[in-house]
């Protein structure tokens, strides 16, 4: 049987709890509002109470059939089962309907990575920009350059020292430092997890140059990575002098520090084929946090093949 009430009468109640109650903004109350006027147009404004949970499942699978984002539809479930769980609390309303309907899965999204070219062009460029660079281009070229050399994330980029220092009065033992001599990093990465990582010639050329004009760290440190103040340098630091740099140097899209892990990954996977060295490098606990990158690598062959294959587009090719 359903309820004697309208589904309007419901529904703006409800949204007059959102509001006097909850204390939810307008812009929230008119969203919820909306949410809840699309779910009672696909059950064609019959009584809330007469909706089961097999409704749900087919109205949300026509949500995505009709092209709505799953993230957009994970908020709409949200909204409809806070309504129905408050709904419940006025009607004979047996069982939420929403009550384990999930949302599509999102799709995923694949890293955004340079192309060989770019990332090249980007990192060796800020330190040649004027004939003495300064003591800050010296900075960006060494810290752009080797996280593009070695795939560190920016926070491992930022706690590197100059050398592995012990523990003492006034620091802990160094959590990542330059092994120059190894032409390496040691870094601890999530989970506390060390590792090495080998650092290339261009990198290391970029670092030596740095060390010559780089300030005495103010705390006393070994901090590889300092700024003119002798602080050492941070991760939002970082991100900026690279976002800056980079829509100077003219990159073609927003450029952020980890998007040269990216490339680093990718990078080294096109041109060796082998995963579980790329995991290691990366410091994936997993490897299947690392094989997104094949499906990178695949990506670039595909557009490889469709930009050279003679067969590669429909009516062209001489057959």
């Amino acid at each position: 049987m359903g309820d004697p009430r309208g589904t309007a009468d419901w529904s703006a109640e409800w949204l007059r709890h959102l509001a006097t109650q909850r204390k939810l903004s307008p812009r929230t109350v008119d969203a919820y509002g909306r949410d809840l006027a699309e779910l009672a147009g696909l059950h064609g404004g019959q009584d809330w109470t007469a909706i089961t949970h097999a409704d749900i499942r087919r109205y949300t699978a026509k949500l995505h059939a009709g092209g709505q984002q799953a993230r957009s539809i994970a908020r709409k479930l949200s909204g409809w089962r806070s309504f129905f769980g408050w709904l419940a609390d006025h009607t004979a309303l047996a069982a939420n309907p929403v009550d384990g309907v999930r949302a599509p899965r999102r799709p995923k999204l694949l890293p955004k990575a340079l192309s060989v070219d770019h990332a090249v062009q980007l990192v060796a460029t800020p330190a040649r920009q004027a004939a003495t660079p300064t003591p800050a281009e010296s900075c960006n070229s060494a810290m752009f350059e080797l996280l593009y050399s070695s795939g560190l994330r920016v926070s491992e980029l930022c706690g590197l020292d100059t050398h592995f220092r012990k523990a003492d009065a006034t620091a802990g033992a160094s959590a990542g430092w330059l092994e120059r001599e190894n032409a390496e990093v040691v870094v601890t990465g999530k989970g506390n997890k060390m590792r090495r990582v080998p650092v290339g010639k261009a990198a290391l050329a970029a670092i030596d140059a740095w060390l010559l004009v780089r300030p005495a760290p103010a705390d006393g440190s070994a901090a590889l990575f300092v700024s003119e103040r002798g602080s050492r340098m941070s991760p939002r630091v970082v991100q900026m002098r690279l976002k800056r740099h980079a829509i100077a140097a003219g990159a073609p899209v927003h450029v952020h520090p980890h998007m040269l892990r990216h490339s680093f990954a990718s990078h080294v996977l096109q041109s060796s084929g082998d995963l579980r060295a790329v995991q290691e490098m990366l410091g994936h606990a997993s490897i299947t946090s690392t094989q997104v990158y094949t499906a990178l690598d695949f990506q670039h062959l595909a557009e490889v093949y469709d930009k050279t294959h003679p067969r590669a587009k429909t009516g062209k090719g001489t057959g």
